[in-house]
């Protein structure tokens, strides 16, 4: 008589954790559900790509500013002719000012390889795959470009 107990029991318990077991599998289907639905419903993919288009945006516009310094301080350096070698000719003013460029310049050029890296590793994400040229949203006219943002090593 303990022997057919102790397998009801057992039979019971098992019956029981099978069904929790049953109801933790049909909860982590539900959530991979809903994960994917989620990365990849129109709006998300929407903000993914608009991140994209402005990040790409804004990594040009850094590139002018940098070519633009560029310009400066060549245009500096012309200014004092076979002089430009030697800094300790120039005026105090332009001493200063060539520094203050240079931070600047500097520190766009740490925002530029910043935004880059964010940029390069958001792209190798396989759920970012839509913003490659040949797989953008219907109306696009530009692509983004399939290779990644070159980093500025000087």
């Amino acid at each position: 008589m303990k022997t057919i107990k102790l397998f009801y029991l057992l039979s019971i318990v098992l019956l029981l954790s099978g069904c929790k077991a049953c109801n933790t599998i049909d909860k982590m289907e539900s959530d991979g559900y809903n994960t994917v639905f989620n990365e990849f419903k129109p709006s998300e993919l929407l903000k993914k790509y608009e991140w994209f288009k402005d990040a790409s945006s804004q990594l040009d516009q850094k590139m002018a500013t940098l070519k633009t310094y560029e310009s400066r301080f060549k245009s500096m350096k012309d200014s004092y002719g076979a002089d430009s070698i030697s800094r300790r000719k120039w005026d105090r003013a332009d001493k200063e000012q060539w520094n203050v460029w240079e931070s600047e310049f500097l520190g766009v050029k740490a925002s530029y390889n910043d935004l880059a890296s964010q940029y390069n590793a958001a792209m190798v994400k396989f759920n970012y795959a839509f913003c490659n040229a040949g797989d953008m949203p219907a109306g696009t006219t530009d692509p983004l470009p399939r290779q990644f943002k070159p980093y500025i090593n000087n």
